[in-house]
């Protein structure tokens, strides 16, 4: 081997090495991908679909109603489960035929006009509960959300799991990547 082949060669290991050392850390500290498991998210997000995880959103700024978020199932330690935040710190929140209530007051939810369009006539999206039924208090505390699944009548969520400490976000969705007819910028 010349010694420009050996040079170009330590070249090509040095960029690959570079690369490697740059993708760890990408997704340990910036973005992660994640594969959706189950059917809670449907309509929005299917078994199996691939999606982006942005892990410093929540670093520097606060959860909003309506994210899209992966975080720690409280029941199972090693497992992540996809949810959307339907209540913030210092609210009350309650579900009464179908309309959520926040403070008192019906607040939309664009992200289940599919699912609400083909339910049956006599079913609901979401059964009614006050916060105060399934974590016995008035107001969501600090540092803490509320997350419902979109496919509610199956969805393991806050209604059985409780409140989900912020800290245990680990990140936002920005977007579906798999299946590529399906590529899609969420929020």
């Amino acid at each position: 081997m010349t010694k420009s082949t050996k040079s170009e060669l330590w070249s090509y290991v040095k960029t690959i090495i570079l690369a490697i050392i740059l993708s760890f850390f990408i997704q340990h500290f910036f973005f992660q991908p994640y594969t959706v498991k189950g059917d809670s998210m449907l309509p929005n997000l299917k078994d199996g679909n691939k999606i982006v995880v942005n892990k410093i959103n929540y670093k520097y700024g606060k959860p909003q109603r309506a994210d899209l978020v992966v975080l720690k199932s409280p029941e199972h330690k090693e497992e992540y489960l996809v949810k959307r935040i339907v209540g913030l710190p210092g609210e009350n929140i309650s579900f009464k035929n179908d309309v959520l209530y926040v403070n008192g007051q019906k607040t939309a939810e664009p992200y289940l006009n599919k699912a609400k369009q083909e339910k049956l006539p006599y079913e609901q999206v979401t059964n009614d509960f006050t916060l105060k039924e399934i974590v016995g208090l008035a107001k969501i505390p600090k540092d803490y959300v509320l997350v419902l699944g979109d496919n509610r009548p199956i969805s393991n969520d806050g209604r059985h799991f409780g409140l989900i400490k912020i800290d245990n976000i680990v990140g936002e969705v920005n977007m579906r990547y798999w299946p590529l007819n399906e590529i899609t910028f969420m929020h």
